[in-house]
């Protein structure tokens, strides 16, 4: 589905806008941008999202809202990332459509089983490493989060919290499908450099694939 997942921050991209910042994490190789602007005005979250559609599209890559439904679906998004206490899952796709990707921050089993139940696409287990990025996630959940999850559901596990260039390879190996950043990237002075050198450690252990199976 993904590898390389990057979640803005306004807060941490040195005076670049969110779209500036998902363009270069793109050309890094960024597979995904989620835009999260938490306490931002609906007009100026509409503004980012939809320039960084356009360069999604034009690009190919994947664009996903935080939260807010209403602005990925007026932007043309690819999809919506919920939290536990957000709209429902069923909501958000009887309002999207099958199409969306939606994805639902978990940090257990029984919540990620609960999310496939709803609908799901993926699941965003966290935080694995303590983070100040992600202040409302459980903090340091750890590696066995990841793995109890992946035991839990057969949708994509993206693992999210603290993860850098240190211990990106290890989220792989417990399980995840997709490592998702912040910091690591976007408050990264060469952010398309940082978003490639995470793409490459990710797929240097990625299990091999015989050239007969592909």
């Amino acid at each position: 589905m993904f590898d390389l997942y990057v979640v803005t921050d306004a807060g941490l991209s040195g005076g670049r806008s969110d779209a500036e910042v998902a363009r270069l994490a793109y050309e890094g190789g960024a597979d995904v941008v989620q835009l999260r602007m938490k306490d931002t005005d609906g007009k100026v979250m509409l503004e980012q999202a939809n320039a960084i559609r356009e360069v999604a599209d034009e690009m190919c890559k994947l664009f996903i809202v935080n939260d807010r439904v209403d602005i990925a679906m007026a932007s043309g998004a690819d999809g919506v990332h919920l939290g536990q206490t957000d709209i429902p899952v069923e909501v958000a796709r009887k309002l999207m459509g099958d199409d969306a990707f939606i994805g639902v921050s978990v940090d257990n089993a029984e919540q990620a089983v609960r999310a496939v139940e709803n609908g799901a696409d993926y699941v965003g287990v966290g935080s694995i490493f303590r983070t100040s990025t992600k202040p409302d996630a459980c903090q340091a959940l750890g590696l066995g989060a990841i793995f109890e999850v992946r035991q839990a559901v057969d949708i994509p596990v993206v693992a999210i919290g603290g993860i850098n260039r240190g211990n990106i390879q290890d989220v792989i190996r417990a399980g995840a499908d997709a490592a998702a950043v912040v910091s690591a990237v976007v408050a990264q002075d060469d952010v398309r450099a940082a978003a490639h050198e995470l793409r490459d450690l990710i797929l240097k252990v990625r299990p091999h694939i015989p050239p007969e199976n592909l």
